[in-house]
């Protein structure tokens, strides 16, 4: 039976929220939020019915929550991720940044430049020739437009003197998840290695884009109900229909990743709650050629919400596998981490190096990876210059 656009009626108003338990604790939350962290894989056409299922809450209490937990600052962002590492080149930047500049490049990066994704402050427990990098953010730059030329432009912005641009060659794991990673016993993983990922750049025509663009943009409260998808097929100039073919389309060609309710990384909630405390990024220098074997057995840990193949170079003693992890406990990703370094030791994979670069402040935003939105961005800030072309 097709269902209806409008909203159950306690959501015409406004206040009703108020009603709503928006912890993530309370019991009813907790199972909607494990499966629509990082559960709902690819485009779905109809994804709260998928986190209805697989949560066993009924679909009108799952919009009523997620509304709510929106509205109140629990959940930070709902939207339907793309995989942009197949999308636009991109990379792990690590800065080098005047102490007392550290802030305000923070500020300017987060603020200002919007194929600036993740920015962090980052730091280790002991002194490295990588502890300099004190700050860290994720970028992509669209084809034909260049990385390095992108950072030269944000160091002269900034007042950075140095940048290490580390693209991804791999990718082993991606995923959140923090409410149901809580409580994980150290060296839990699944049975088989993780499954590797090329990194491959797919070319869309504008049309294609049109659907991208329109799926990634983050719903509103009140945009939250049963039928997600006419509205944004509308934006796109499309029928519904033809949208979510599109869109499933685009899923089969790997560049869509996954519809998500995005908690808060470290920050605190609206009731004083923390979903997580600590982020931990984790370096291993592994030998020429066993980089695969490495991150795939990397990659099989619970505790990992990120895992790749990139490349420190000198700078990071040759790093070539990181990984991120969140906890509660600063401890207890140490003993992940212990427990991922004797699996490796197991598995036969040496380690010659490793380290943590802990993060402190941090913003987080989706990345643009559109070459059209670049385009238009280079043009307004007259950098033109900095295409490849």
């Amino acid at each position: 039976m097709e269902r209806s656009l409008s909203l159950p009626p306690a959501y015409n108003d406004p206040m009703s929220i108020d009603a709503f338990p928006v912890s993530v604790d309370d019991p009813v939350n907790k199972r909607i939020l494990a499966v629509s962290e990082d559960r709902v894989a690819g485009f779905a056409r109809d994804p709260i019915g998928l986190i209805a299922r697989d949560s066993g809450v009924d679909a009108d209490t799952v919009v009523e929550r997620i509304r709510a937990m929106l509205a109140a600052g629990t959940i930070r962002r709902v939207r339907q991720t793309l995989l942009s590492t197949n999308l636009a080149p991109g990379a792990l930047v690590a800065w080098v940044v005047p102490e007392d500049r550290l802030n305000a490049a923070f500020d300017w990066m987060h603020a200002n430049d919007p194929f600036t994704g993740h920015v962090v402050v980052r730091s280790t427990d002991r002194d490295t020739p990588g502890s300099k990098y004190r700050l860290w953010t994720t970028l992509k730059v669209p084809r034909p437009y260049s990385i390095e030329r992108h950072c030269r432009y944000l160091a002269e912005r900034t007042g950075c003197v140095a940048f290490k641009p580390m693209p991804a060659k791999r990718l082993f794991t991606l995923g959140v998840g923090h409410v149901r990673r809580r409580g994980l016993a150290p060296g839990s993983r699944t049975d088989e290695p993780a499954v590797e990922h090329d990194v491959q750049v797919v070319e869309l025509d504008e049309r294609e884009w049109r659907v991208l663009m329109a799926l990634k943009r983050e719903f509103a409260p009140e945009e939250i109900g049963l039928d997600l998808w006419p509205p944004r097929a509308a934006q796109a100039g499309l029928g519904p229909d033809e949208f979510c073919r599109m869109a499933e389309s685009l899923g089969e060609r790997g560049v869509i990743g996954r519809f998500s309710t995005f908690l808060e990384h470290v920050k605190k909630l609206s009731d004083g709650q923390a979903v997580t405390r600590y982020n931990a990024l984790f370096h291993w220098a592994v030998p020429p050629g066993r980089e695969i074997a490495a991150g795939r057995e990397v990659g099989r840990h619970h505790i990992m919400t990120h895992a790749y193949w990139r490349e420190g170079g000198a700078e990071f003693n040759h790093v070539n596998v990181m990984g991120v992890a969140h906890g509660l406990d600063r401890d207890w990703l140490l003993a992940h981490k212990a427990a991922i370094d004797r699996h490796l030791a197991e598995a036969g994979v040496e380690v010659r190096y490793t380290n943590v670069f802990w993060g402190g402040r941090s913003e987080i935003k989706p990345s643009e990876v559109s070459p059209i939105a670049y385009r238009e961005w280079a043009m307004s800030n007259d950098e033109c210059r900095m295409s490849n072309q």
